[in-house]
């Protein structure tokens, strides 16, 4: 049998937020998080000051945007105000939090239903969505730590300053061992659970979870050359690159934030290259990019660390 489907409004009560303005508010960096119509940041554009009159919309409850970056759906982990065009669902029976998460997910994938002239505001209800009881095995077995930010102060901007007028020039195959990535047609991909990187922009180039054993390290840099050229991503674990990707080893002590910083640095050489010019492995190895220096002339990789951990929601890293 097939997995059974249900509307939305079955399992949640579908309920619009309170349409706040934004501008209307104080900021508060301690207050109360603004929801808004954003698919960054879980959704949390602001953190302003409670209203004396408005009680916040309760934690726990699965946020909607039906107009603007439209299906784009969170788990909201704490109490929360909302701007225009946002729905909250509330679960009519219990449900744990990697459901939720899971419903998440599902309610996304209705994205490509809507555009700019058309909204979900009235047909999110409507939209089908699995069963409890269909979900897969694993949403239920899933052991979440979420952060809730209680122990750590929100940042809205970093104290350390970037002065990259004063960035020095340093070579990538000074700082890196280039490796290609491999061939692997999707005939040829079993199931697993190994990433497999291609030369895509979003998900952290990840396209296909493949049960080939990895041929890259965890640790490392992917950074396509071809298709989204110069999209780079920290990879944590062993991974499988597609032969569009180039893989940077670091010769240096690097960790996710500096590899985040990196990254950051490198996406911005993307307009040196094109479908003519491609940034081959070759060609690679001789850029420069440029970075902030110590004392010695050498990369700050200290500040580069700093820099990322003063960034909001860096403790999650």
């Amino acid at each position: 049998m097939g997995v059974v489907m249900m509307k939305i409004s079955e399992l949640f009560e579908v309920s619009y937020g309170v349409n706040l303005e934004l501008n209307a508010l104080e900021l508060d960096h301690s207050g109360i998080n603004f929801v808004s119509r954003t698919a960054q940041s879980n959704g949390v554009s602001a953190k302003v000051k409670q209203l004396p009159d408005l009680t916040p919309i309760v934690a726990g409850v699965i946020t909607v945007a039906g107009g603007g970056s439209v299906m784009e759906s969170f788990l909201q982990t704490e109490p929360f105000y909302s701007g225009r065009d946002l729905y909250y669902l509330t679960p009519r029976i219990p449900l744990t939090d990697a459901q939720k998460l899971y419903y998440c997910a599902c309610i996304r994938a209705n994205k490509y239903r809507y555009s700019y002239g058309r909204q979900a505001n009235r047909t999110i209800r409507e939209i089908l969505i699995p069963l409890p009881a269909d979900l897969p095995a694993w949403v239920h077995e899933a052991n979440l730590d979420i952060y809730d930010g209680a122990d750590k102060p929100y940042i809205p901007e970093p104290p350390l300053v970037l002065a990259a007028s004063d960035w020095q020039p340093f070579k990538l195959s000074n700082m890196f061992s280039l490796r290609k990535g491999k061939r692997l047609t999707k005939e040829n991909m079993t199931i697993g659970n190994i990433p497999f990187i291609g030369a895509t922009d979003s998900k952290n180039g990840i396209t296909s979870m493949i049960g080939q054993m990895p041929i890259h390290d965890g640790n490392t840099i992917s950074v396509s050359y071809n298709g989204s050229v110069a999209e780079a991503f920290y990879q944590p674990t062993p991974f499988w690159a597609t032969d569009d990707v180039n893989v940077l080893y670091q010769n240096f002590d690097m960790t996710p934030a500096i590899a985040l910083f990196l990254c950051t640095v490198i996406r911005q050489e993307k307009y040196r290259f094109n479908y003519g010019r491609k940034w081959h492995l070759e060609r690679m190895e001789q850029s420069v990019i440029k970075l902030p220096t110590d004392q010695a002339g050498q990369p700050d990789w200290v500040f580069m660390e700093n820099y990322i951990k003063t960034l909001p929601f860096s403790s999650q890293l």
